[in-house]
């Protein structure tokens, strides 16, 4: 049963990378991409719970699915502020809720690290002026169409601040 859960867990991360490409290429979020990672996310959590001996841990523990739907919900709840008061997208509201139920209750303060970082990043990066040798290209032009318009695609910031604190998960265990 544990390798279904490394095939979800592979298949998640393509579909969070899908939901980054498209609020990267056209600034929104799909729904299928969202509604693709709940269900992906309720699959792994019945396999865990078929898979563990003590299921009142699996359910109720922080580091079981109840903290994953802790930190799902404290995330949404945020991303629902974010967006009432026009400093979110409705699809980067949304996305927070997949992803706290992928990093769970123990990778809110790593994932709360690394979109620091990942919010840093990016603002430097939209400061730089582009090399002429890569204008051309059309990732470098959607850049600039960015900064042109002041518009941050936090999505990607956000689906690859999951990843990471995927990623280290994933490694601890």
């Amino acid at each position: 049963m544990t390798s279904i859960i490394d095939i979800i867990t592979m298949i998640s991360v393509l579909l969070f990378l899908y939901a980054a490409w498209s609020d990267f290429r056209s600034w929104k979020i799909p729904n299928t991409a969202i509604l693709a990672l709940l269900a992906l996310y309720s699959l792994r959590a019945l396999a865990e719970l078929l898979t563990t001996g003590d299921v009142g841990a699996a359910l109720f523990s922080s580091t079981g699915i109840g903290g994953d739907l802790a930190a799902g919900l404290l995330l949404f709840v945020l991303g629902v502020c974010l967006w009432a008061f026009g400093m979110f997208g409705a699809g980067d509201a949304k996305l927070f809720l997949p992803i706290g139920l992928f990093i769970g209750w123990h990778g809110m303060l790593p994932f709360a690290a690394f979109l620091l970082i990942g919010g840093v990043v990016t603002l430097l990066a939209l400061k730089w002026p582009m090399p002429l040798q890569l204008a051309h290209f059309s990732v470098f032009a959607r850049i600039e169409e960015i900064r042109a318009t002041r518009k941050i695609p936090y999505g990607v910031i956000m689906a690859l601040a999951a990843l990471a604190t995927m990623a280290v998960s994933y490694a601890k265990s």
